[in-house]
């Protein structure tokens, strides 16, 4: 015959394991909650000191309005800076190197990094082969992630989301985990007219940007979560 405490042993062991799994669940949304709540807002801090930047490069016109961007930012505040293109991307690298060899920026030259990233996706890829290059980049992000830990990231728009929506996803788990809190911008192309790309469209949806930048006041009409800046080139 079975006792009484032989049954509920088992029973408390179970009970027990469910109200931990709980607790770890309600942690996890209040964390979340957390994150959501002060994504957006102005970073508390009380020096100046500058923040490392990881500046995402798409490729062509879009690293061009990137690097006019970047010509207007007091570099000294954003530094070191970490330049990442797709892997099969050599252009945008080069023209960063070039723009920062430039003779406004020949002092900050030390400053800056250069990397490549697997694409997720490439352009014409058939989704299914893309599980496995997903996967591929997802992993490659995660160890460029933990390699440069950046506060401050600069996300432009790319050719599709295989670029970006890596880098920017694991940044999230970042915030959420407590890793790191870092500060996503994502500044549209002025080719967008009418619809953000679809990287744009996933990080503004799912709250991950704290700020997303549009250049025509009808993009900022159909997502009013944006700021319309005007045209940067």
């Amino acid at each position: 015959m079975i006792s009484g405490n032989e049954w509920l042993a088992p029973m408390a062991e179970s009970n027990g394991i469910l109200m931990f799994a709980f607790t770890l669940v309600t942690l996890f949304l209040v964390r979340l909650l957390h994150v959501f709540y002060n994504t957006g807002k102005a970073l508390r801090s009380t020096c100046m000191k500058p923040r490392s930047t990881l500046i995402v490069l798409g490729s062509g016109g879009h690293t061009a309005e990137m690097l006019n961007l970047l010509s207007v930012l007091q570099k000294d505040r954003f530094m070191p800076r970490y330049y990442v293109a797709a892997a099969t991307d050599n252009m945008s690298l080069q023209k960063a190197q070039t723009f920062e060899s430039s003779s406004n920026n020949a002092k900050e030259t030390g400053n800056a990094q250069y990397m490549q990233i697997y694409r997720s996706r490439e352009v014409g890829q058939s989704y299914i082969t893309s599980v496995l290059t997903t996967l591929i980049a997802i992993v490659h992000a995660v160890w460029l992630m933990i390699k440069i830990r950046p506060q401050v990231y600069l996300q432009f728009l790319c050719n599709g989301p295989g670029t970006c929506i890596p880098l920017c996803g694991i940044a999230f788990v970042f915030k959420v985990l407590g890793i790191r809190w870092s500060s996503i911008f994502y500044v549209e192309s002025i080719a967008r007219v009418k619809r953000l790309s679809l990287s744009g469209l996933l990080l503004y949806k799912l709250r991950i940007a704290d700020q997303v930048y549009v250049q025509w006041p009808q993009l900022q009409r159909m997502y009013p979560r944006s700021i319309y800046v005007g045209c940067l080139m």
